[in-house]
């Protein structure tokens, strides 16, 4: 099935400024989440971007680049541009990949988009993946999720839904036995006739509590799809630390396969 691939990618970051730009191993990060989604289905693989070094960047590693404004408040707003510069059609899907995400697994890339393929009623897909620990699920910066039994999102938030009223009234330690947690992993396949319409809709009231854009969409009755993803999902880039972590697993891949790197 045909499907683009959209990276947007910043350079100011308040946790890690340059982020995109960051060495790991030899490659920079934003070098190797295009190599990421490139080994994915996708028929088209470009950043979008409003500055000029990782433009020059995508470029000189052999990408393709896209630039836009800069003054875009989300990655959603971007794509949106990106469509509309591109004249995508509106029925063509739309893979937001974000640009943190280096160690992000094409299967799943794959798989995101051909849900949403497999779903006319949903505008938007994404994905999931069970929560393991309490601190987890109590972690307002885990977006938690819940879904119906057709796989159609019934909401997001960074609270721990569903409560578990009798276990925690208890004091319990641990996750409920009887409640499959889910945590939100932050991939979008989209219908490029709906990020038009996305920008034109005011900020909603419940996306501006939780912070949370995906919110947007569903309080104009958008279907979100989502599904468990079929591979695990290593966490983003957003720190010193998490930087530090990516290059561990990436030197590490390397010498258990004898591969490059």
């Amino acid at each position: 099935m045909a499907y683009i691939v959209v990276i947007p990618a910043r350079y100011a970051s308040s946790r890690l400024p340059g982020k995109p730009l960051r060495d790991i191993v030899g490659k920079t990060l934003v070098q190797r989440v295009y190599e990421q989604a490139t080994h994915s289905g996708a028929q088209r693989v470009l950043v979008a971007t409003d500055d000029e070094r990782i433009e020059a960047e995508v470029k000189r590693f052999g990408g393709e680049v896209l630039m836009t404004r800069t003054d875009h408040v989300s990655g959603t707003d971007r794509l949106a541009e990106v469509v509309t510069q591109l004249g995508v059609a509106d029925d063509e899907i739309v893979v937001n990949v974000q640009g943190d995400e280096p160690l992000i697994p094409p299967a799943v890339i794959d798989q995101v988009a051909v849900n949403l393929a497999a779903h006319p009623e949903a505008g938007v897909a994404t994905l999931c993946e069970p929560v393991l620990a309490l601190t987890t699920l109590r972690d307002p910066n885990v977006v938690k999720l819940v879904s119906d039994v057709e796989g159609r999102a019934l909401y997001f938030s960074r609270a721990p839904i569903p409560w578990a009223r009798d276990h925690f009234a208890n004091d319990a330690q641990g996750l409920p036995e009887t409640c499959g947690y889910r945590r939100h992993i932050g991939l979008y396949a989209y219908r490029a006739g709906l990020l038009r319409q996305f920008v034109s809709w005011p900020v909603a009231e419940l996306e501006r509590t939780e912070a949370l854009e995906q919110l947007r969409f569903m309080y104009h009755g958008v279907v979100i799809h989502v599904d468990d993803a079929v591979a695990p999902v290593p966490p983003g880039v957003d720190t010193e630390a998490d930087l530090a972590a990516t290059i561990a697993i990436v030197k590490a891949s390397a010498a258990s396969s004898g591969g490059a790197i």
